[in-house]
C-alpha cells in the first residue's frame, strides 16, 4: 500500500502475521523485488515489511527533497514498529546503519549486504566512468546507464533478473534529480554499534567498496564478516539461499 512520508509517498509491502518484525531494505542499484528470492522463507518465520525509495518500481517519483533515513523512520512510524531488526543492502544498509546510530532503541539485529557506508571516505571515480555516466544521464538513457552500472556492479553477469534492477535503478536517477540529500555520516560511529551485526560482501564486488566493508566491519563490535567468493553487489539474486542462512543466524544471536 501506498503510505504517506514527508512530501510524498511510498509503496510499502508488509507480510502480517505474528512473527518478530524484519525490515528489508533495497539497494540503489535495484528496488524491493530484489527479496523476492528470500521472502517466502522469510515470510514463514517473521513479519517482513519492505517498500520502494521514493522512485524506485511503485513508489513516485519525488516532489520535494528528502532522505532515506527520514522515509524509513516515517515508514517505521506508520506500522507502529517500536523495535525490529533490518536487512539492508547497500543503500539500504547505509539506512539502517544510520537508525541503528539515530534510533538504537529500534534496532534489534543488522543484517548488512554489501552496505554503503557513510561518511567512508570513497576514492575518486575514474572520470571516464564519471563522464560517461553523466551523460548517459542528462540524455534519460536508461538502457546505457544500466549498461554501465553493470559494469561496476554486476560483474558476475547480465541475467535478466538482475538488468531489470539495474534499469529500475536508472529510471530511479532519472526521475528523482537532486531531490534526494545526504543523510548523517556513520563511518567514524561506527564503533558505537553493539547489536549483532553480520556484513556480507562479495570479491567479485566493486574493489573500493570491499575495502570500505572491511573496515566497516572491523570498526562494529559484534560484527561476523563474511566474504563470498565470486559474489558481486546483488546478493539476494546470486546467492538468495546464503542471504536467509546469514539472517537467520544473525537473528538467533539476538534472541529470535
Amino acid at each position: 500500500m501506498m503510505i504517506a512520508v514527508e512530501g510524498g509517498e511510498v509503496w510499502t509491502d508488509d507480510s502480517g502475521g505474528d512473527g518478530p518484525p524484519l525490515v528489508l531494505l533495497h539497494p540503489g542499484v535495484g528496488d524491493s523485488r530484489i527479496w523476492e528470492p528470500v521472502l517466502p522463507a522469510l515470510t514463514a518465520s517473521y513479519r517482513v515489511i519492505r517498500y520502494d525509495a521514493r522512485g524506485y518500481d511503485r513508489s513516485p517519483a519525488p516532489t520535494a527533497k528528502f532522505s532515506l533515513l527520514a522515509d524509513l523512520i516515517s515508514v517505521l512510524g506508520c506500522y507502529g514498529l517500536d523495535r525490529a531488526a533490518f536487512v539492508g543492502c547497500s543503500q539500504g544498509g547505509g539506512s539502517a546503519l544510520g537508525l541503528t546510530l539515530e534510533q538504537p532503541a529500534r534496532v534489534s539485529a543488522l543484517v548488512l549486504l554489501c552496505p554503503g557506508i557513510p561518511g567512508y571516505p570513497w576514492p575518486e571515480e575514474p572520470d571516464e566512468l564519471d563522464a560517461e555516466y553523466e551523460r548517459a544521464l542528462d540524455a534519460g538513457d536508461v538502457d546505457a546507464m544500466a549498461d554501465l552500472l553493470q559494469r561496476i556492479w554486476a560483474g558476475a553477469g547480465p541475467t535478466p533478473e538482475v538488468m531489470e534492477q539495474l534499469r529500475s535503478a536508472a529510471r530511479a536517477e532519472v526521475s528523482s534529480g537532486d531531490m534526494q540529500q545526504d543523510d548523517p555520516p556513520v563511518y567514524d560511529r561506527l564503533g558505537e554499534i553493539s547489536v549483532p551485526t553480520s556484513l556480507l560482501v562479495g570479491d567479485a564486488d566493486y574493489p573500493p567498496l570491499i575495502q570500505a566493508n572491511r573496515e566497516a566491519a572491523a570498526r562494529i563490535r559484534n560484527c561476523e564478516l563474511i566474504v563470498v567468493p565470486g559474489m558481486d553487489h546483488l546478493p539476494p539474486l546470486r546467492e538468495p539461499g546464503l542471504v536467509l542462512r546469514t539472517i537467520t543466524s544473525t537473528l538467533a544471536r539476538a534472541g529470535w
